[in-house]
């Protein structure tokens, strides 16, 4: 059973959303603002966070920059805006996904079920792959551990910024279009847009520093990764 806790200042919105997500069978509890979320998302590691973005004490980026880097917790984040620069920054964050208010609440466990999808999926691969860690000249890519390295430097990437960057490596040289990486990585229920493709791609380099030019845009395709690496 998956744990997903439910993060808004709006009792009835949250209180609303966890009853549709106990009617799906999830373990689910509710926090009503970003300190008490946070609490709870140390002492109880649910597997999904339903957060919204306006709220007192902490707001949801806040929250979401809080929330170990290297946890695989996906977040889908609740906005009452719909702006893009909105969106982005909590792209930028780390969130997973992002969903406007008002919202149907079809949609909402459509996306909580796509991220706990997401989760199990990382969980099998891990406990089948034989391949347990990836080097690609000085960066270190720990399948098992779910880490990296760049010049024996620890890398804080989020979850789904892993998940992208070892599923490039895995298929090196293949081309990747925006759309077959959202299908791979984010899975075919996603319902947001291949910016955000972008936006991972875009954090991914940054963080990686000199090591970034391994991951190549191949223009108005998508992206690839460079081949010259050994698995182990």
């Amino acid at each position: 059973m998956f744990k997903v806790l439910v993060v808004d200042d709006e009792r009835a919105i949250a209180d609303s959303i966890a009853y549709a997500l106990k009617r799906e069978c999830y373990e689910v509890d509710v926090a009503y603002d970003g300190e008490e979320a946070l609490e709870k998302i140390m002492r109880l590691k649910p597997d999904v966070v339903v957060l919204d973005v306006m709220m007192p004490k902490y707001d949801g980026y806040e929250v979401c920059k809080k929330i170990d880097k290297n946890s695989s917790i996906g977040i889908l984040m609740l906005t009452a805006k719909n702006d893009l620069v909105d969106k982005v920054i909590g792209l930028e964050l780390g969130a997973d996904d992002y969903l406007t208010k008002p919202f149907e609440m079809i949609e909402l466990l459509a996306r909580v079920k796509s991220l706990c999808r997401r989760i199990n999926k990382i969980s099998s691969e891990l406990n089948s792959n034989s391949i347990s860690i990836i080097n690609v000249e000085d960066l270190k890519i720990d399948l098992q551990e779910r880490t990296v390295y760049a010049d024996g430097i620890l890398i804080e990437l989020k979850p789904k910024e892993f998940d992208l960057l070892v599923f490039l490596f895995e298929n090196p040289r293949h081309v990747f279009s925006r759309d077959e990486i959202l299908d791979r990585v984010w899975d075919m229920d996603y319902l947001g847009g291949t910016r955000t493709i972008d936006i991972h791609i875009q954090r991914i380099r940054k963080k990686l520093g000199r090591h970034g030019d391994l991951i190549k845009t191949v223009a108005k395709v998508g992206y690839k990764a460079v081949n010259n690496f050994d698995k182990i």
